[in-house]
């Protein structure tokens, strides 16, 4: 078995690759990378019972991986790019060969993948740590859980401004349903649960149009989103509006929280 380890600073998610099979997906949060990581690999050897012998390579990613310098438990460790990580890993997820992997995290990282050829294309400063940074400032919370349960109960037509709001009929390329002004049409009574749910909206909106705009002057139209946020349900909402209005195709795979990880481990069968 080949590991993969996506580190972050709080955050780390390990699967094991064997036979070509992601085996086991595990995330685990603590107060910082090292212990994150240790965390992870001692809780996923133990819930698998693997033993440390049946382990062939370690292989590391992530921001947090730069304070990992030493062999994990004395096993063959070694480290690989992120960005390359994202590609591999959604393209073993999605089945697709030509598309732009979406890693929606703290901010958001466009990657193309074209066959073997995996390049970072760019990427904006909008994503989950957005998110938390503006709850806490208007919500006064940054609990995820607490966040989407105000959200459930929010209604999007009290906060953002659609085509029909401000027009009698549909605009070029632009159907009714579609978002004239994020939070356009907000007040100063707009209720926690509305402010909730249209944060969540501008966050996923900003990335889905940044991600189409990054594939103008090409033929791609499959995007592959990957990261935690796609976790949101509220994807379901925002991106077949989106792939509408673009007339392009949104992906999220099965394991789209661990793409990045399966692509550390896969960074080394595929070598």
């Amino acid at each position: 078995m080949v590991i993969g380890i996506d580190v972050g600073i709080s955050t780390t998610k390990i699967v094991g690759v064997r036979d070509m099979k992601v085996v086991s997906p595990l995330r685990i949060t603590a107060n910082d990378p090292v212990t994150s990581l240790y965390g992870a690999f001692g809780k996923y050897l133990y819930d698998n019972k693997i033993e440390l012998s049946d382990i062939e390579q370690i292989m590391l990613t992530g921001v947090g991986s730069a304070y990992i310098n030493t062999p994990i438990y004395g096993l063959p460790t070694n480290k690989a790019e992120e960005f390359i990580c994202d590609g591999l890993g959604a393209r073993f997820e999605s089945g697709l060969d030509r598309f732009i992997t979406v890693s929606m995290g703290t901010g958001t990282s466009l990657v193309l993948v074209d066959g073997d050829d995996i390049r970072h294309i760019g990427g904006i400063g909008i994503g989950g740590g957005t998110l938390q940074g503006l709850s806490k400032i208007i919500l006064q919370t940054s609990d995820v859980k607490q966040l989407q349960s105000l959200a459930i109960k929010g209604d999007i037509s009290k906060i953002n401004l659609l085509i029909g709001d401000i027009s009698a009929k549909p605009l070029p390329g632009l159907p009714m349903d579609a978002t004239a002004s994020l939070f356009g049409n907000a007040s100063t009574t707009t209720s926690r649960e509305d402010i909730a749910l249209g944060l969540i909206h501008m966050v996923l909106q900003a990335i889905g149009s940044a991600s189409v705009l990054s594939s103008i002057n090409s033929d791609i139209k499959d995007f592959v989103l990957i990261g935690q946020l796609t976790l949101f349900p509220q994807c379901r909402d925002v991106y077949p509006k989106l792939e509408r209005l673009y007339g392009v195709r949104f992906r999220i795979p099965k394991y789209s929280e661990f793409c990045t990880a399966i692509g550390a481990a896969l960074s080394h069968v595929l070598k």
